[in-house]
């Protein structure tokens, strides 16, 4: 597996990392715990360094699945979690990135994934109730203290970026981003570039509508996201499908799969570029990872960006409650 350094941090992790959010909330119902170990340690095995959770999958329990299945190789991985929400009756119920419950999380974190330090703390959602300069300041805190090594963003707009990273050096940003979803690209990639800060874009199969498995007869688990985001809607996936029908025809000419074009396309952007794509099948993971030896030509990536430009995207990544809470 090739090797990626996320900005100017020095934090070197696998050119594809591994999103475990999947495994246990989000997608319908949660991976059996020996399924989740041994996806995990399968991605190990193929060469993944990095490998991103949260406390807020499950909440909780992904952390401790994520903890146990890295602890053999703990000094070969890299961990990214999060804090910044709070819960009540085991569902989120708000943001809080205040200092003490940062710091409350990192301990919490630690416990959960059974480990000294954590690599990349992220803020998981910016808080409109704490200025970020008390929140990287205190995260410079816990660095200091050895508890982490490296401070991120998640989903924050290009102005908060630059405050946070006044303060303390951010590592890097994690966001949506994808053939898909490519509204980083007007102002955030810019901003990282210019701070050299690295990107970590989540959901960069399209929450798997790029990978051609799914279409507008497609049903999901009553308790999968996709239920709620309106860019699946039945009507809104029918619309879509066009854009996968030529990502399809595309892909068989290089030859590769739809989510392997996908992927090779991100890490094409730009070398500090690092998805984290997620899955519980160890087909999909050989698959995935198999795109790091796709490799797109300049003529590749003209035709795309033409192809692209060309096919309308229907309905907003996220439901409005959701959507108010990015990019601020």
């Amino acid at each position: 597996m090739q090797k990626r350094t996320l900005g100017t941090s020095g934090l070197e992790v696998s050119a594809i990392g591994f999103g475990c959010m999947g495994i246990s909330f989000g997608y319908g119902a949660a991976t059996s715990h020996e399924d989740g170990l041994a996806i995990i340690r399968a991605a190990v095995d193929a060469g993944v360094t990095f490998f991103d959770t949260a406390e807020a999958y499950g909440p909780y329990v992904n952390e401790e699945l994520v903890g146990k299945a890295l602890g053999p190789v703990r000094d070969q991985v890299a961990i990214a979690t999060k804090f910044g929400f709070r819960f009540e009756n085991g569902r989120v119920a708000g943001l809080d990135s205040r200092p003490a419950h940062i710091r409350a999380v990192a301990d919490a974190s630690l416990r959960r994934l059974d480990t000294d330090r954590i690599d990349l703390f992220y803020q998981h959602r910016v808080d409109p109730e704490v200025p970020i300069e008390d929140v990287a300041g205190t995260v410079g805190d816990l660095i200091r203290e050895g508890k982490v090594r490296h401070f991120g963003l998640s989903e924050a707009g290009a102005q908060t970026i630059r405050r946070a990273h006044a303060v303390q050096p951010v590592t890097a940003l994690q966001s949506e981003y994808s053939l898909w979803f490519r509204e980083p690209e007007a102002e955030i990639i810019p901003t990282l570039e210019e701070l050299g800060i690295g990107f970590v874009p989540f959901s960069p199969l399209g929450k798997g509508f790029l990978t051609g498995t799914i279409d507008d007869a497609t049903t999901f688990d009553s308790t999968d996201f996709r239920n709620v985001v309106p860019r699946f809607s039945a009507e809104n996936r029918k619309a879509n499908l066009a854009f996968v029908d030529w990502l399809k025809a595309f892909a068989a000419r290089k030859p590769a799969t739809p989510a392997q074009v996908a992927l090779a396309w991100i890490l094409a952007q730009r070398p500090w570029m690092v998805p984290i794509p997620g899955t519980t099948k160890p087909h999909r993971l050989e698959e995935n990872l198999g795109a790091a030896s796709v490799q797109l030509t300049a003529g590749d990536l003209r035709d795309i960006e033409a192809a692209v430009s060309r096919i309308e995207v229907h309905g907003a990544r996220y439901p409005e409650h959701l959507q108010k809470m990015v990019g601020r």
